[in-house]
């Protein structure tokens, strides 16, 4: 599949409809090695173009999109988020069930996403560059969405081709966790993602 997306990527609303049931389960699995907890309360998820095609696609289908414009402007606002072949780029929730804790998590966490970092093996960490499209935070508090990318050197992809291990983790003063290294089946779809 192409770096970016274009409308021949796309289904039409009624042929979506017909294999909806089978591209969410295909989805589904495919997202079991992209979407990586970090601590209890956030959840990193690794975005490739199939992940960005079935977004895309529920959007058609919710919004009842059918006309090229308005299908340009879903391609134009979803492709930043495939990765380019030289970063890895993520969605990152922060989920908390309660909404009080959530509010009161939310307060304590501003810059969590500039604290968010990879790591592959012998390198130094690389943070996010993250919200590229819109400021997520006020002086108040954080968003419970942020949008990252990860920018990796040509040495870093050489050595991940060559299965280096990947940590990825969070170095809050108020939410400090890893996941270090990854799991094998995380670091391949990561690796996958890599030119």
């Amino acid at each position: 599949m192409p770096n970016k997306l274009t409308r021949d990527d796309l289904y039409s609303l009624e042929k979506y409809a017909e294999i909806r049931p089978e591209m969410r389960a295909k989805v589904m699995e495919h997202k079991k090695n992209r979407n990586l907890a970090i601590g209890p309360h956030v959840t990193m998820y690794f975005e490739d173009p199939l992940t960005i095609q079935y977004q895309i696609q529920e959007m058609l289908r919710a919004e009842k999109i059918f006309d090229a414009e308005g299908i340009n402007e879903e391609l134009a606002a979803y492709n930043p988020l495939i990765p380019d072949g030289s970063n890895w780029k993520a969605t990152m929730m922060i989920e908390y069930v309660d909404v009080d804790e959530r509010k009161k998590a939310l307060e304590n966490l501003i810059g969590i996403d500039r604290k968010t970092w990879v790591q592959v093996d012998g390198f130094d960490k690389v943070y996010a560059i993250s919200n590229e499209d819109l400021e997520r935070e006020t002086e108040e508090k954080t968003s419970a969405v942020h949008f990252m990318r990860f920018e990796l050197t040509p040495d870093m992809i050489e050595a991940v081709k060559e299965g280096a291990n990947i940590s990825v983790g969070i170095d809050h003063e108020n939410y400090t966790h890893a996941v270090s290294p990854v799991p094998q089946n995380y670091r391949q779809a990561l690796a996958n993602d890599l030119q």
